[in-house]
């Protein structure tokens, strides 16, 4: 009773309700960082990891009572709905399975811990407020707050020159593409006028749309495509995902992935984006494609994922290229769905790479994880899962996310991508075979010291793992909420940005 209290205190409160996640992991963050000077370091992974933990879990507590609020905040820059509150979980989520991943990491590599779960905390504000922007500079702001955070996260292993180098290479080209996404913004004001989604909307159901907004649209998804891994922008994240430590990489290939599809899908499907089909088509077959044969050669294993989180980006956008009205709710319900497959499964497994990989990421090539099954069995198959579900085996969440696309997409008439979709998946089941061959199949040729697991670690763990059985073997519940949110994405009505926010909303029920 005393937060309602507190917030209705306060002029414009609900305002500030409507952004309560935000404000509650940024809350978390500057205590992590406050206390960081004065908590000796031997004692600091543990304890400033468990304040941010506290401050995840405080941030899933907090969406949840924002879900209460829906309606516009901050002069409608900001919209609170069943859609955005699905990416609030889901980001969250998976920080919170991120940081009880990077307890064990943080100690075994000797890495000082509060800056590092401070910029978990800030970036995961950035990627939140993403998925609940709706004014196209709140997003940029919100994007380079997520970028920053994962820039210096990718370097954080100093003592390695592949890190810096990783973090250097995500800097350069991702600030190319950030400045690609600004100037598409600025091209789309000069098309409609504003910079408002609503207002962009409510222009372009009034008049045809001009050539200009073509250009700010191709302009725009070179960033957001970036941010996806999505081909013909995907040449930096196989070098970035090899160098950055192992924990960042799990977070930074699906956390701010999801918040960038959360964007495109409204600007694919809200604004409407001309000429959307033929682009997104295309950027959808050549991820799948490129992605799926660079992982074919790959000996290193994150080296393999990255090249597989490409493949994953182009099977997300086949659900994009669906253009006709009818076909809109199943598309974007399919992105939100196997957003949240895809999480599961593939933080699970860098979860699983980031422990084995022990003191230095030593061990992180094919060659390392011979005999695994038998030196460590339930590493071996959790791992297993994990792949298992990246192919699409049934029971998995991978299963269903990829069959939901697909079924879609042939009901949309995409044949030939589906076909595309069908072969690549075909590919990918080799080279995800070969690691767990590897493991079962192949004495070790050298012995490896495999650590104990810790209970952080574990808690992972079970947690990538629940959720990966859970949305293959009862996906009902989650897909029923991506269809709701898919409906409200939709059906969104287009107000006038130039009036006052809404009033606040009584609470009806909770999401």
């Amino acid at each position: 009773m005393i937060i309602p209290a507190l917030f209705q205190a306060i002029p414009q409160g609900v305002d500030y309700v409507r952004i309560l996640p935000e404000l509650v992991l940024s809350a978390f963050g500057i205590v992590v960082m406050v206390l960081d000077p004065v908590i000796e370091e031997t004692d600091s992974h543990k304890t400033l990891g468990l304040i941010a933990l506290a401050g995840a879990v405080a941030g899933l507590v907090s969406t949840w009572y924002m879900s209460g609020f829906p309606g516009l905040a901050f002069s409608n820059e900001v919209r609170v709905d069943t859609f955005s509150v699905y990416f609030h979980f889901l980001i969250i989520a998976i920080a919170a399975v991120i940081i009880l991943s990077s307890f064990e990491y943080m100690a075994v590599q000797r890495i000082r811990a509060g800056e590092y779960y401070a910029l978990v905390l800030f970036g995961t504000v950035g990627m939140v407020l993403m998925s609940s922007a709706v004014e196209l500079v709140l997003i940029f702001i919100a994007l380079e707050i997520s970028s920053i955070a994962t820039y210096i996260l990718a370097g954080f292993r100093r003592n390695d020159a592949s890190s810096s180098e990783s973090s250097l290479k995500y800097f350069l080209l991702g600030s190319f593409a950030t400045a690609f996404f600004l100037y598409g913004v600025a091209l789309i004001f000069g098309a409609t006028g504003s910079t408002n989604i609503d207002k962009i909307t409510q222009t372009l159901q009034n008049r045809p749309a001009p050539v200009l907004l073509y250009v700010a649209m191709a302009l725009m998804f070179v960033g957001l495509g970036f941010k996806v891994a999505a081909a013909p922008f995907h040449i930096w994240t196989p070098d970035v995902y090899e160098g950055a430590p192992a924990p960042v990489v799990g977070f930074m290939s699906t956390a701010p992935k999801a918040a960038a599809f959360a964007v495109l899908l409204r600007v694919v499907y809200v604004i409407n984006a001309p000429g959307r089909f033929w682009f997104l088509w295309v950027a959808a077959a050549l991820s799948m494609t490129l992605g799926n044969i660079g992982a074919l050669v790959q000996t290193n294993v994150k080296r393999l994922l990255a090249y597989s989180s490409i493949a994953h980006a182009g099977y997300i956008l086949v659900a994009f290229a669906m253009t006709t009205s009818e076909n809109s709710s199943v598309g974007i319900s399919a992105v939100m769905f196997y957003t949240a497959a895809y999480a599961a499964m593939n933080v699970g497994a860098f979860v699983v790479v980031s422990h084995f990989g022990n003191a230095g990421e030593r061990y992180v090539t094919l060659e390392d994880y011979e005999g695994l099954g038998r030196t460590s069995p339930i590493l071996a198959a959790t791992l297993t899962l994990f792949l298992l579900s990246l192919i699409g085996i049934p029971i998995t969440g991978g299963f269903f996310a990829k069959f939901y696309v697909f079924s879609a997409a042939l009901k949309a008439n995409l044949i030939w991508l589906t076909i595309i979709g069908v072969l690549n998946s075909a590919i990918g089941a080799y080279y995800y075979l070969r690691i767990i061959v590897v493991m079962y199949m192949r004495e070790a040729r050298t012995e490896i010291p495999v650590m104990r697991i810790s209970a952080g670690l574990a808690l992972a763990l079970v947690i990538s793992v629940f959720a990966t059985l859970y949305l293959g073997i009862l996906p009902n519940q989650v897909l029923k909420r991506a269809q709701q949110s898919a409906q409200d994405l939709l059906a969104q009505p287009a107000p006038d940005p130039e009036s006052p926010a809404q009033p606040p909303v009584a609470v009806t029920q909770h999401y």
